[in-house]
């Protein structure tokens, strides 16, 4: 029965979401069109995207907690790093800090009809079989980080559909910070898998989404000797608040 009651709330998360979309779109297309292209992409996540994000987690009856929100300075530039569990946590993250950021995603994504136009315009996008690819897609985020447009990377590379608190890292992100000599700034997502499973499709639950951030990692001065520390430290951080956050909430992690 509950499965039933979740899959019935999901269909009518999946309506509002729509609805949303249709609502955005328009005024996405106005503002690149009319909007000179070097303010169109700040002035589309300030006055869009994040009420779009905010948004979509009230239609869904979703409350945000965000813990150490003084971490992150909104006038500093960084490369953002975050866990992935459930589609929950984009809009989650857009609305936990004020930057201006670009999301890494999966140029797969760029096929879905109408939400793929706003990825390719909104997102930096990636084929990650492809090298030549891989490596145009760094070339895209360092010149957004010159551009004082922070990037968002979530370095497990898909959503984790485990029992496993992380998957395994890869090392882009942690790169990127150094090559860059930008800090890393680490969010970690507690509770999304439980209110929207990547497992189960449409299983949507209202609830409490919790995120917190950790103390900025300053990566000035470090080489690329430096990535695989700076990934282990990256990865206990948010292992510790995993595990704090399950010892108070011993519930299945999807």
């Amino acid at each position: 029965m509950k499965r039933i009651l979740r899959t019935i709330y999901g269909f009518y998360g999946a309506c509002a979401f729509a609805l949303l979309l249709l609502i955005v779109t328009p005024c996405y297309f106005i503002i690149f069109i009319f909007v000179p292209k070097k303010l169109a992409y700040p002035v589309a996540h300030k006055y869009i995207s994040r009420p779009w994000a905010r948004g979509v987690l009230v239609l869904f009856f979703i409350r945000l907690k965000v813990k150490n929100k003084n971490f992150v300075d909104p006038k500093v530039t960084y490369v953002f790093v975050s866990n992935h569990r459930s589609l929950l946590d984009i809009p989650s993250f857009a609305c936990s800090c004020k930057n201006t950021f670009r999301f890494l995603a999966k140029a797969e994504l760029v096929k879905v009809p109408v939400l793929g136009f706003l990825i390719s315009r909104l997102y930096i996008t990636v084929n990650r079989r492809d090298r030549n690819d891989r490596a145009k897609s760094i070339e895209v985020m360092k010149n957004n980080l010159r551009e004082h447009i922070s990037v968002f990377i979530y370095p497990e590379g898909t959503r984790n559909k485990t029992d496993k608190p992380l998957l395994d890292f890869h090392d882009g992100a942690f790169r990127l910070a150094i090559e860059a000599q930008i800090p890393l700034a680490v969010m970690t997502v507690m509770g999304s898998g439980k209110l929207l499973s990547p497992l189960k499709f449409m299983e949507l639950s209202p609830g409490t989404l919790h995120c917190e951030w950790s103390p900025v990692i300053e990566t000035k001065g470090m080489t690329q000797k430096d990535i695989p520390a700076l990934k282990e430290k990256t990865k206990q951080l948010m292992i510790n608040i995993l595990k704090q956050y399950e010892n108070k909430n011993p519930l299945p992690l999807v």
